[in-house]
């Protein structure tokens, strides 16, 4: 009934084709990427609307529901806090003294056995000072990166905070002994790794580097030396992020300095060529769909004052900070506070020269010490990363008790999980419009090539109104209907497409909508840019990848040689993941083949590492389902899954549903022949 009822809905005349009327495709240029482009139209659209809001509250009591509203969209974007009340644990581990100021070397723990490493400069003259929480950036070291001034802080009469983020530092989450090194390649990576994970169980990193900022501060404003009334937060690029949400979030914070992130997303989304995105922890899935942009966060800490800075050839552009800026100013006179937010803009690069420097202290200086010192930087004693180290290995996996973030991430999934049915993942495929509406799309023919009885036709058809894929395919001379397999592209395919027609189908080898340019090739993130950004703006990569597959289904289904109920699926690695979506919820891909591809997504909270898990997550998903409940949704229809691998694409034994293949070591048989053995059981 369902098939006849999918038949019915899909029926359709045959596929217009419209040759190009140069027959190549053109070379695209940064300026040209489909994909950003497209998206870029989304967001602006939303920050339009966003505009809109803001441009109609004039009063403080207005003021305010906005900020309750915006604080309640930000908390649950994050997935809402740790319910932690537990003790700091703290320990001094030692001291390093010179004439000007003390470095105590701190470790306190943010959650049970969860471990923050950091150091407290301090004044060596006894007393009760104005308190600094310094954020650091993505320098690999992490809390010796602003040393410089935190001691000329110290020398100011301030306590100054440093401590190491998640992933830096002592606190590398994927360090191997063996290596020697993050396994990740450096800071950022670490994040993005720890980012996906948190995304598949429903939640941002924001909200572990937001706690441990709130955690730290709880440390900072529990010293006999410090005055609680007086404490301010600075911090530049990821630092400076991170100042942004604890100014907005905790009242306790008096006076704010962030440098080198504040941005619009008015400006980050128009680049042609993605730089200084707002990754990981830096930024928040569904944050523009939900009515938002960074002057938000500003906003919300009205009318604390706010030092916004840049620097004239930073990637976070003096252009996207002053529309921050406007807004904010705009924003706290109705609060009779314009004063109370400024903007500095160095010159150079990326990073806090000593001018920036400087004006931190001064902004410091005026809030929290009523103006009275000199803002001029003096030289200090800088130390070595190794003297600065707070435990004795310089890791905190080391210390007794000690958890990675991994092991949190996965225990609250583990507290959050239930299965839910078949039935309402079907609804939920559904809600990601993974369905096509089955219409013809109209194909433009590129180039048309003829090899051995066999034609080959490069392609582009519109998966929806501004998003465009190409593809080959590959007809048989054959006439009548035929049966049709649809391969997602990858390297290796188009010798799999020559073999299937060439044993008499018509096969449409596709590539779904990617973004070439967001792409800078990290190591195992894939595409992460991409996938950020459509988050962003409320949308899911993965499910839009599994649209185009359906897209592609139309395309075969509609043609005047394929025969009705005889269309096929196949792909390799990750890909597979978005072929058995699309499988899951469209009964026309009568089989499924899927090569090498991870056979559960639950796994991948397993371990500190995966590779290109990105290119998969659908926020929550694994709160309620697995991929073995997308093969339950295909119910009778088959499915061929050889050489399943875990999420570092080592295979992996995984049950009697899977297909293995042999080794080989006669070089005069090759591996090939058991690939023709798997491509004709497919067929079959």
């Amino acid at each position: 009934m369902k098939a006849a009822v999918v038949a019915l809905l899909c029926a359709t005349g045959p596929v217009p084709v419209v040759r190009s009327q140069s027959g190549q495709t053109a070379q695209q240029r940064p300026a040209d990427d489909p994909l950003l482009r497209w998206m870029n139209r989304i967001a602006q659209q939303q920050l339009d609307a966003r505009e809109q809001a803001i441009s109609e509250i004039r009063t403080v009591a207005a003021a305010e529901r906005r900020k309750q509203w915006v604080r309640a969209k930000i908390l649950r974007l994050m997935g809402g806090l740790p319910d932690y009340k537990g003790p700091l644990n703290p320990k001094v581990t030692g001291q390093l003294h010179n004439a000007s100021f003390t470095i105590e070397k701190v470790i306190y723990e943010s959650l049970p056995g969860f471990f923050v490493t950091g150091n407290v400069y301090r004044p060596n003259q006894p007393g009760r000072y104005p308190g600094i929480l310094l954020q650091n950036g993505h320098v690999q070291e992490g809390k010796p990166e602003s040393q410089r001034l935190a001691a000329n802080l110290a020398m100011k009469g301030f306590v100054v905070l440093a401590f190491d983020p998640i992933g830096q530092g002592e606190r590398e989450q994927t360090y191997s002994r063996h290596l020697e090194r993050a396994a990740a390649g450096w800071a950022t990576n670490d994040h993005i790794q720890s980012e996906t994970q948190n995304l598949l169980a429903g939640q941002s990193l924001a909200r572990y580097f937001i706690w441990d900022a709130i955690r730290s501060l709880d440390y900072l404003t529990s010293r006999p030396d410090v005055d609680a009334s007086r404490i301010g937060a600075t911090g530049c690029s990821g630092g400076g992020a991170l100042t942004t949400y604890i100014g907005a979030l905790d009242r306790r914070v008096k006076a704010v300095a962030s440098a080198c992130s504040t941005n619009s997303f008015r400006v980050m989304f128009a680049r042609p060529v993605p730089k200084g995105e707002f990754h990981g922890e830096m930024g928040l899935s569904g944050f523009l769909a939900a009515g938002l942009d960074t002057a938000d966060l500003v906003e919300l800490a009205a009318p604390t004052p706010w030092l916004i800075l840049a620097t004239e050839e930073d990637y976070f552009t003096p252009d996207g900070a002053r529309i921050v800026n406007e807004e904010a100013r705009r924003w706290y006179q109705i609060y009779g506070a314009a004063d109370n937010v400024a903007l500095f803009i160095a010159t150079g690069p990326h990073g806090m020269p000593r001018e920036t420097r400087e004006t931190v202290y001064n902004w410091m200086i005026r809030w929290l010490k009523d103006g009275g010192g000199d803002a001029g930087e003096q030289p200090v004693h800088l130390y070595a990363n190794l003297e600065l180290l707070v435990t004795r290995s310089g890791h905190v996996e080391d210390e007794p008790g000690s958890r990675k973030l991994h092991q949190l991430i996965l225990d609250d999934f583990r507290a959050k999980y239930r299965q839910d049915t078949v039935p309402e993942l079907l609804a939920e495929l559904r809600r990601l419009k993974i369905p096509s509406d089955c219409s013809a799309p109209q194909v433009k023919l590129l180039e048309e090539t003829e090899a051995s009885g066999i034609r080959r036709q490069r392609v582009r058809f519109e998966s929806e109104p501004g998003v465009e894929m190409e593809g080959s395919l590959y007809l048989p001379s054959s006439s009548g209907r035929k049966s049709a397999v649809l391969l997602v592209a990858d390297s290796g395919t188009a010798s799999v497409a020559g073999k299937i027609a060439n044993s008499g189908r018509v096969v449409l080898e596709m590539e779904p909508r990617d973004s070439p340019w967001a792409n800078d090739n990290r190591p195992f993130l894939g595409n992460w840019v991409a996938n950020t950004r459509a988050d962003h703006i409320g949308l899911n990569l993965p499910a839009l990848r599994a649209h185009d597959i359906l897209r592609g289904v139309d395309l075969l289904a509609a043609r005047s040689d394929v025969g009705p109920g005889s269309i096929r699926a196949a792909a390799r690695g990750f890909k597979g993941i978005w072929v058995l979506l699309a499988a899951a919820i469209d009964p026309r891909i009568g089989k499924v083949w899927l090569d090498r591809t991870p056979h559960s997504l639950r796994a991948a909270l397993e371990r500190p590492m995966n590779t290109n898990l990105f290119e998969v997550v659908i926020p929550g998903f694994v709160l309620r389902w697995d991929l073995d409940d997308l093969v339950k949704a295909m119910g009778k229809r088959p499915i061929m899954w050889t050489d399943p691998t875990n999420w570092m694409g080592r295979i992996e034994a995984a049950g009697p549903l899977f297909r293995y293949r042999y080794v080989i070591g006669d070089a005069t048989d090759r591996v090939d022949e058991q690939d023709n053995a798997f491509i004709g059981e497919f067929l079959r």
